[in-house]
């Protein structure tokens, strides 16, 4: 069912596109019930157990196993609660301050998040609890982000958390007790705050560990290849920073508007035109104001510029160790923070203590027992579950305490291997062994497939060819797995198989023959696609696969390109219609062992609905409008016009470990 007032324009209601509804819905329904197993901890309390939060669905509690109690320090902790602290503009943030019992002065590690303090990131199964980390002997301080929780004034994403960053560290760095030196952990948006933080190179911060974080908030956060990020951004801002903001205005008529959309969220992302978007209210500019800037502001601006961690990599002067996983949504962020820290950190000690570990985890299921996540990462066994804790804590006892523990000194890159269940580790990334390998696609020689299936060769083709397919905005090829977020309940992300989608005729495929050997793929996956539409803007997706010898194609990771953007992400133009572009989509890394027999498979097509919003073909600026209208895109394999894909083929030799490489010598 259409909630009210929502427009029957952009996504067809019959035809696949219905089917696709009833998955999505599915999902959705999911999402409701797993609220509190997700990033979106709003509704929980600290243990994680549910609260009634007024929703349509009940709200699970997590299994008691997390977090753990085991291993703790030496030191006895005690907790203050709701400590203030006040910011140069007069507002006053509060903090819940867990104090180990000891007479030394202890080093500061700082939390600051919009999830609650209460919640501190516990669940679902990612963080220990913060007196955990205070019994080895720290000053551990979660803090409540301006406008939420506990915290005064008035909340607006990435607005105020440069200078209040800046503000609580050195704060936190003064509280009794402290030895002067803080560090800064948390995931997603608590990983943008110490970035944050960090480009404004307050003197007290000495080391940071943000984990599943962007390094841009226009790409690769709200957008991605100029194309915006519809079911990360809508479901999260609705259920996190909407609601919270409500319930703190005592705003119940924007609070129940919310909780209603949110028992309905696929329906809702059927709207257009964006700038309208009924939940958050577009004429009440105390509701959300900021997601209305975030559709005004389509392009990469100085809106977006002000907050760009990748611009500010000389500001930042601490080492940093950072997390991510294969299916996350902010992946590519992640990895370019490091990579960008090493070539243009602040300090040379910043340079040198770079460390990135990226794992099979979407955003939340970081590899527990517990983790609610796809299928095919479900299984994976204690091999896969992330070191963060164990990591981060021996990062912290050298970098603020000074221990010699091994666990830094040079820039490395911890990465597991999907398919071969294997943790590898190197020096740089892309990986400095990376044999860059191009296939082209071409035909199959045959006319079975009307097109639509084709062959990747290692040979550039010789003769004439291209393949057609017809892109309706109003029936796009349904999003099944990817790199997105938060929680499988929520947002379709990770592995599944890829078959039905590939039946659709607006999807091409391009497959080797089988590899006659077993082949490590670790790094960034480029295609170089020359194609043209017969509208002034299109999309190009693209997708890396795995198809086994049982047949499934297994996708490892994707790109999308908004064609208006293939030159510049702050300054798009028009294509011309029918005139050939070679169009270069960023696929995101993954690292795949292909067994000998597997073949490696590229998919294209012009949507990827709900995780992107679909391009509606008509070249009118992004939100404005509902009209849609259809397009045929060409895709050339001729000898002027060899579209290929580029991947990047780890030589044999590094068997890898069966156990992350932690053992840092505490």
């Amino acid at each position: 069912m259409i909630p009210a007032g929502v427009h029957r324009r952009g996504i067809a209601s019959g035809g696949r596109c219905k089917a696709l509804s009833r998955f999505t819905i599915r999902r959705v329904r999911l999402f409701t019930a797993l609220a509190c197993v997700g990033i979106l901890v709003i509704g929980c309390d600290s243990s994680g157990e549910s609260k009634n939060t007024g929703s349509s669905s009940s709200m699970t509690a997590q299994p008691a196993a997390w977090p753990p109690d085991t291993d703790r320090g030496d030191c006895a902790v005690e907790k203050q609660p709701d400590v203030p602290a006040t910011m140069r503009d007069g507002t006053v943030l509060r903090a819940d301050v867990y104090r180990p019992k000891t007479d030394q002065p202890v080093p500061v590690i700082l939390m600051r998040t919009q999830y609650l303090k209460s919640s501190a990131q516990i669940q679902p199964s990612r963080y220990r609890a913060p007196d955990w980390f205070a019994s080895h002997c720290y000053l551990v301080v979660i803090q409540d982000t301006r406008g939420l929780g506990k915290s005064d004034g008035v909340f607006s994403e990435f607005t105020n958390d440069q200078r209040d960053g800046y503000d609580s560290v050195e704060w936190a760095a003064q509280l009794p007790g402290s030895n002067g030196k803080v560090g800064m952990y948390g995931s997603s948006y608590v990983g943008a705050t110490q970035w944050l933080a960090a480009t404004e190179t307050p003197p007290h911060l000495a080391a940071i560990v943000p984990a599943n974080t962007s390094s841009d908030y226009y790409d690769g956060w709200n957008y991605e290849g100029g194309a915006f990020r519809l079911a990360f951004v809508e479901p999260w801002a609705m259920l996190t920073i909407g609601i919270e903001a409500a319930q703190r205005r005592g705003d119940k008529a924007a609070e129940d508007q919310l909780k209603a959309a949110l028992t309905d969220v696929t329906s809702w992302m059927n709207f257009r035109p964006y700038k309208d978007f009924p939940p958050f209210q577009p004429t009440n500019p105390a509701v959300a104001p900021w997601f209305y800037d975030w559709i005004r502001n389509s392009t990469r601006n100085d809106y977006w510029k002000q907050w760009s961690i990748r611009d500010r990599y000389q500001n930042v002067k601490v080492p940093v160790l950072d997390m991510a996983g294969w299916y996350d949504v902010f992946l590519a962020g992640g990895v370019e923070n490091f990579t960008g820290m090493v070539e243009r950190g602040g300090s040379q000690e910043a340079k040198d203590n770079q460390r990135l570990v990226i794992g099979p985890w979407d955003h939340v299921g970081w590899g527990r027992k517990d983790s609610v996540i796809a299928p095919r990462l479900e299984n994976l066994g204690p091999v896969a579950d992330s070191p963060m804790n164990e990591l981060m804590l021996a990062w912290y006892d050298h970098f603020l305490k000074g221990v010699d523990n091994g666990v830094a000194g040079k820039p490395r890159v911890d990465y597991y291997v999907m398919g071969a269940n294997r943790w590898k580790s190197a020096p740089s990334w892309p990986l400095p062994q990376t044999k860059w390998t191009e296939y082209f696609f071409t035909d199959t020689g045959t006319i079975s497939s009307a097109g639509r299936v084709g062959k990747l060769m290692p040979q550039p083709p010789t003769g004439d060819g291209s393949d057609r397919y017809r892109y309706d905005p109003a029936d796009p090829a349904p999003s099944v797995g990817g790199h997105s977020c938060c929680g499988i309940g929520i947002g379709v992300q990770g592995p599944y198989d890829q078959t039905s989608v590939e039946q659709r005729t607006d999807v091409l495929t391009y497959t080797t023959d089988p590899l006659t050997a077993d082949t490590e793929v670790t790094g960034p996956v480029t295609v170089k696609l020359w194609a043209s539409s017969t509208a002034p803007d299109t999309d190009f997706v693209a997708r890396l696969e795995v198809v086994t010898q049982d047949g499934s194609a297994v996708n490892l990771n994707n790109g999308i390109l908004r064609a208006a953007f293939r030159d510049s992400l702050s300054d798009p133009s028009p294509i011309e219609p029918g005139k050939p572009y070679q169009f270069t989509i960023k696929i995101w890394p993954t690292s795949y062992q292909f067994k000998a027999g597997d073949r490696i498979r590229v998919a294209v097509s012009s949507s990827d609905y709900p995780q992107y919003a679909p391009n509606p073909n008509t070249g009118e600026r992004f939100g404005d409008s509902a009209r849609t209208q259809p397009a045929t895109q060409t895709v050339y394999r001729d000898s002027q016009h060899p579209s290929s894909v580029v991947i990047p083929v780890i030589p044999a030799g590094d068997n890898g470990s069966d156990t992350f490489p932690l053992k840092p010598g505490r």
